[in-house]
């Protein structure tokens, strides 16, 4: 699975973009959408690293949309993202309910 994913945050991020109508949000989009999941403020600094670092590791690309950047999930991203989905339902499929 590689470290990409061993971040929740990261894991997140890249859920939220392969969900994402057009394919892409903006920073703040998905910074907003964390916040209000997690029901708590993240810091814009440790929210950019997360968003940077899956950018430099080529899971997600960063275009500059106007006076803001927008991002999207690689087809590597995607695969990711496909493959841990994946992998959690398969670990739920054998799960009784009740």
């Amino acid at each position: 699975m590689g470290k990409w994913l061993q971040s929740g945050r990261r894991r997140d991020v890249c859920y939220l973009l392969a969900a994402a109508d057009g394919d892409e949000l903006r920073g703040q989009q998905l910074k907003s959408q964390l916040e209000s999941h997690y029901d708590e403020r993240i810091e814009p600094k440790s929210f950019y690293g997360s968003l940077s670092a899956l950018v430099d590791a080529g899971f997600v690309e960063k275009r500059t949309a106007g006076i803001h950047d927008a991002y999207a999930l690689t087809d590597a991203g995607r695969q990711r993202v496909d493959d841990h989905y994946a992998w959690v339902r398969s670990c739920l499929e054998g799960r009784a309910d009740g």
